[in-house]
């Protein structure tokens, strides 16, 4: 699973038809603010993440990431009981090195994927607890272990993920 480096003429960037760039994160979202109610398990599974971190790393577009990202994550806080932007801004920094990374790395092999996924999940949660304790004063808790964990399974997840949406992908 070596991760290699890609050049320039290597780069290919994707695009994607209109209802596969709505409605997938409209899916992730609806099924982010409803599986969890009736299976609390899959509470740790951030599919709108998920969601996010592919459609950065296919588009290789640094502020198509983080636009992706930061409309993803305000309508996330908008249909939870969040304060609204903790989720936009944490998306928002995840779609833009999501997308800065695809550019450098061949984001294409499941392991290089599974890797990126981990540390963006890493990354996310970081930026969330930062700025719910920093700016809006929430009690948090952070556990490593948890959090590793967590993003693991939504590490693997997202590989599976990622293969299925692979299929919408058009060269641009």
């Amino acid at each position: 699973m070596p991760i290699t480096y890609t050049s320039e003429e290597q780069i290919e960037v994707y695009r994607f038809s209109v209802p596969v760039t709505v409605g997938v994160p409209l899916l992730a979202l609806f099924l982010q603010a409803f599986l969890p109610r009736r299976f609390p398990f899959l509470a740790y599974i951030d599919l709108p993440l998920l969601v996010t971190i592919f459609f950065a790393m296919a588009r290789r577009n640094p502020i198509s990431g983080l636009l992706t990202g930061a409309v993803i994550g305000l309508v996330q806080d908008s249909l939870g009981g969040h304060p609204i932007g903790l989720y936009g801004i944490a998306k928002t920094v995840v779609g833009f090195g999501a997308s800065s990374l695809g550019v450098k790395l061949d984001v294409e092999n499941a392991g290089a994927r599974l890797l990126l996924t981990l540390g963006f999940y890493l990354v996310h949660g970081v930026v969330y607890f930062t700025v719910a304790r920093g700016m809006v004063n929430m009690t948090l808790n952070w556990s490593w272990g948890w959090s590793v964990l967590a993003g693991l399974a939504n590490a693997m997840l997202g590989v599976v993920l990622f293969w299925f949406l692979d299929k919408f992908k058009q060269r641009t």
